[in-house]
């Protein structure tokens, strides 16, 4: 069975968001604790009537599973730090089966991301600071990591998918700043954030 490896660039790259999205989650999770009970967060998210955090943390949308997404989170992100761990620790690479497990959660947090930024826009009328910074680490962890699993055959040996693959991993990065934009203009047109900073 083919071994695929990813470069050790990519595998840090995955270890220091998935440590980032970690910490962020954590905050989150005590601004969570600190809307609850009343008590100050370490570092408070609630910037404006805006940019806040409260809304969106309360929400039906903030619990998804019955409790905090900041909980799932703070597990969910150990997910890149295991796959760079693993990527560095294995010289010959991993299996199939275990990419793609990986670049299955990947997508999946890339379309929850989408989904909080939606309702957060439309339906919330608020941005959570700390939401955006899992927002902006999930979303170039997906560009990146499905370009390389595609440019890598992860998926598939086909050479137009590999094709494919290597253009979305040559240009990930502008994809990911196409991705901001996107989210910003839409928060903009919507809320009129620089109006009220």
């Amino acid at each position: 069975m083919a071994l695929h490896r990813p470069t050790a660039a990519l595998a840090v790259f995955w270890i220091v968001g998935g440590v980032l999205g970690a910490i962020v989650a954590f905050l989150l999770y005590l601004e969570y604790i600190g809307q609850l009970t009343g008590a100050d967060a370490i570092i408070s998210c609630q910037w404006g009537v805006l940019v806040t955090c409260g809304p969106n943390l309360l929400s039906p949308g903030g619990n998804l599973l019955g409790f905090s997404n900041s909980i799932a989170g703070m597990v969910l992100f150990l997910g890149p730090v295991y796959a760079g761990v693993s990527a560095l620790a294995s010289p010959s690479g991993l299996r199939r089966w275990y990419w793609r497990t990986y670049g299955i959660f990947v997508a999946g947090a890339f379309v929850l991301v989408h989904y909080f930024a939606f309702e957060s826009i439309f339906v919330y009328g608020s941005l959570c600071p700390w939401c955006m910074t899992i927002w902006l680490v999930t979303i170039p962890l997906f560009w990146f990591t499905t370009g390389w699993m595609l440019r890598d055959g992860v998926w598939s040996t086909a050479a137009p998918a590999r094709r494919v693959g290597s253009v979305i991993f040559s240009w990930a990065l502008l994809a990911t700043v196409l991705d901001y934009a996107l989210i910003a203009v839409t928060a903009q047109l919507r809320l009129d954030l620089l109006a009220s900073l």
